[in-house]
């Protein structure tokens, strides 16, 4: 019997599951999870996990809603890691995105509350949007121990400010990119010629030719082809669906990105400091659009999340 393409993709890549969705997850044996408001929102709204809901905000009356959200992301992340042998992303509030300290301060809180729980920060990535602020913040994390999740990521000039702040991982969201240029151009972009899968590999070759340790992740796909074309990629966090669409396909899969290879291409070193940085996401107007939407929606869903707890007091 052939090998599923997600067998074969495991061959070449670590399978990270995007869901908040604990349960369905169990099927695909993925090593790291990852999550965000959006994922937990949809999860706490099926009637199997609104005991969990339920639960955390009665065990928690005198907090504010924003507190018991933390601990709602950390309920969610511990009941993950009871299923993977990895590691968890949670995610900082989007409204913080701006605000170094906020950040730092907040990353903190969910670190303590999953060491309350008995869970040590190496199991945790803590997620943070990749701005400026963002970035600083994470360099401070990580010089703290807390390892992070650069996320909102659709930028060369990100990807390399998060590497050159020694982040331990960055998520270039694959399919924000491929809407964007879609939608200007009119084009149903197919494998190499997916502007994601081009901006994940510049990435990727960047990284592995001048030698950082930070992972790279391809994140947000719109379908099994984008998945395919990063094969050999650090990670891949790949929705329930399309995984499963994975583990009924048989159709060969082969490395597309090698990190030896990488090691002898001809690239030109880059640096970003504040100026250079701000002004290379302002000339990208895919990068600026889709990293403020995303904020925007982030922060959205954070405050569904927020109106859930109050609701259910």
């Amino acid at each position: 019997m052939a090998m599923s393409a997600l067998d074969q993709l495991r061959q070449y890549t670590t399978v990270v599951a995007d869901t908040g969705d604990f349960n369905t997850m169990r099927a695909y044996a993925p090593r790291d999870a990852t999550t965000n408001p959006t994922l937990i929102l949809k999860a706490v709204g099926k009637p199997e996990y609104r005991p969990l809901l339920e639960q955390t905000v009665a065990e928690h009356p005198g907090e504010t809603a924003s507190e018991v959200c933390d601990r709602l992301l950390v309920r969610f992340g511990r009941e993950i890691l009871h299923i993977i042998p990895g590691r968890v992303s949670t995610e900082v509030d989007a409204r913080l995105s701006f605000d170094v300290e906020g950040t730092v301060a907040k990353a903190h809180r969910l670190i303590d509350l999953y060491a309350a729980a008995g869970i040590g920060p190496e199991r945790v990535l803590i997620k943070v949007a990749s701005t400026w602020e963002g970035i600083r913040a994470a360099e401070r994390l990580e010089n703290d121990g807390i390892r992070c999740n650069l996320t909102l990521l659709f930028s060369f000039a990100q990807a390399v400010a998060c590497a050159d702040a020694g982040v331990t991982l960055v998520s270039p969201f694959v399919g924000r990119i491929y809407d964007w240029y879609r939608k200007r151009d009119g084009t149903d972009y197919v494998g190499d010629d997916d502007p994601g899968v081009k901006s994940v590999r510049r990435i990727f070759e960047y990284f592995k030719r001048f030698g950082y340790q930070t992972e790279v992740m391809g994140a947000s796909f719109r379908n099994t082809g984008q998945i395919l074309a990063l094969a050999g990629c650090d990670l891949l966090t790949i929705s329930p669906e399309l995984l499963e669409q994975l583990r009924r396909s048989d159709v060969a899969v082969t490395r597309r990105l090698d990190a030896q290879a990488a090691q002898h291409m001809h690239v030109d070193r880059v640096r970003f400091d504040e100026k250079h940085f701000r002004f290379e996401l302002n000339e990208d107007a895919m990068g600026t659009e889709k990293l403020a939407e995303g904020i925007r929606l982030f922060v959205a869903d954070a405050v569904k999340l927020e109106q859930m707890v109050l609701a259910a007091r």
